[in-house]
């Protein structure tokens, strides 16, 4: 199976497409721009979706759902809004089809014009907040903290399985506040629960920092984020908090009566993460051989492969087999015994690497007798042998171990490729030649910003929070600057 698959040093992005087809986590869509998540795939953000679920849920917050259909007028009402996402916008405008009395099959009747046309959700800002106005009343209805898990569309024309689609999934935080301190707050600690998954589930190492103007989310005051970066040295955003201010608030006209009955506009937080964070995983951690999944949201943790020749040989492996899967299911982890007879034991290991599980576990008649399995990690592609006594456990420790292993190679690359430069010369020759984060001053200016990126490709992809100040000149203009702030080039 890995002869299919394309090296990551001869066409990194054809590599990327094979592993996502091959591996089993998604497909093309007979919808332009789409993409089908197929079971295997769709696990995957299951995992990743509970966990988060229950983090959001543990600081605060409660699930929701909001219309996919938002009035167009909505869209106007902000106007830094409106401005972001009028070019990615989907449009319904009429509300029933008809046969073609001309005998060209179903066609719009036109006389089902809609009145006012409908948005197709890029993201739910405006819908929720004029559904707030009737919600928040007094400071006793705040804080609102409120999270819905949906799907939106963004009309994209350059399109990549999970990184870049026309309809994705996702979640988004809307969270209202009575003063801005507290936004800020919810917005910053939203921040740290994403970092907190990334790191600790996806064993993804990322720098949490705050976006410059011109890279901020449409209609927010200041934009979070958590950065991470990729294999080929490229930088990808796993997450952005908001503070929205009070710009949604008095666009939908949401007032609140504080402690002493005198109406003020609530503050306001959005926040979000997508199935993107699936082609984060992907091409932060996988091999030219297949997948390599983090345990703690790996679909399937552990597989189990008998080797044999015929019933007799089988029924004591299965006895035994089946005793450690009750075992490592006891433990929580999520284990395959594979004993189909529809393809060899080398297909199926050949399967299985592709697939990314953690560990796979191989056990035949002559192993059974001397009571060991042959246990294989997908992350180094070491064997070992292993005594069946106590197996469960001893897995069950080494796929935290496995799990350690991924972040620490991750936060390995990514800290040997954030690097400073000091001139132009070395600016471009480290975004040409290495790669990663490039460490840079800048003048503040989204003139200078605009200007890099026509001539490198690369943006700022945040102003690390804590930030030390550290005078200097524009790696540009030669301007006076105070910090150095991180430019990629990016998905």
């Amino acid at each position: 199976m890995s002869k299919e698959i394309t090296a990551r040093s001869a066409d990194y992005a054809q590599w990327y497409n094979d592993l996502v087809l091959k591996g089993g986590l998604a497909d093309y869509s007979a919808v332009r721009g789409c993409m089908v998540i197929k079971p295997y795939g769709f696990a995957l953000w299951e995992n990743m979706r509970d966990v988060l679920d229950r983090m959001f849920k543990d600081t605060g917050h409660q699930n929701a759902y909001f219309p996919l259909f938002i009035p167009k007028s909505f869209l106007s009402k902000e106007a830094a809004h409106v401005e972001g996402f009028a070019k990615e916008c989907a449009v319904v405008t009429h509300y029933r089809l008809k046969n073609d009395p001309n005998g060209g099959g179903v066609i719009v009747d036109p006389e089902a014009k809609l009145e006012e046309e409908l948005i197709v959700r890029p993201t739910s800002e405006t819908i929720i907040w004029n559904t707030y106005k009737d919600w928040i009343q007094s400071y006793r209805d705040l804080p609102l903290l409120v999270n819905q898990w949906a799907n939106v569309v963004r009309w994209e024309m350059r399109t990549r399985l999970f990184l870049r689609t026309a309809e994705f999934l996702w979640q988004e935080g809307h969270t209202a506040h009575a003063t801005p301190d507290e936004a800020v707050e919810e917005t910053r600690r939203m921040l740290d629960v994403y970092a907190d998954f990334v790191e600790n589930y996806m064993a993804l190492p990322v720098v949490k920092g705050v976006k410059s103007a011109s890279e901020r989310f449409a209609g927010a005051v200041d934009t979070y984020c958590i950065e991470a970066l990729m294999q080929d040295g490229k930088a990808l955003q796993a997450g952005t908090s908001h503070f929205l201010g009070q710009n949604f608030a008095k666009a939908f006209d949401v007032q609140f009566s504080n402690k002493d009955n005198k109406l003020e506009y609530v503050w306001a937080t959005s926040w979000g993460v997508s199935t993107r964070l699936i082609g984060a995983l992907v091409m932060a951690h996988s091999d030219d051989d297949g997948l390599i999944l983090p345990p703690r949201i790996a679909p399937l943790q552990v597989v189990i492969v008998p080797i044999y020749k015929g019933a007799d040989q089988k029924a004591p492996i299965d006895e035994k087999v089946n005793a450690i899967v009750k075992e490592l299911k006891a433990a929580g982890v999520r284990v395959k015994y594979d004993d189909s007879d529809n393809a060899r034991p080398g297909w199926k290991f050949a399967e299985y690497e592709m697939k990314g599980v953690p560990v796979r576990i191989a056990i035949g008649s002559r192993d059974l007798e001397n009571n060991v399995a042959e246990v294989a990690r997908r992350d180094t592609r070491t064997k070992e042998s292993m005594s069946l006594d106590g197996l469960a456990a001893n897995v069950t420790a080494l796929l935290e171990e496995i799990q350690q292993n991924l972040y620490n190679k991750a936060l390995a690359y990514r800290n040997e490729h954030i690097t400073p430069a000091g001139t132009w010369e070395d600016f471009e020759r480290l975004l040409d030649e290495k790669g990663g984060f490039v460490s840079a001053h800048w003048d503040g200016t989204p003139e200078t910003e605009a200007a890099i990126k026509e001539k490198t490709k690369a943006t700022i992809r945040c102003i690390p929070l804590n930030n030390p100040q550290e005078a200097g000149v524009c790696i540009l203009t030669g301007k006076p600057s105070r910090e150095r702030v991180l430019f990629a080039r990016a998905y």
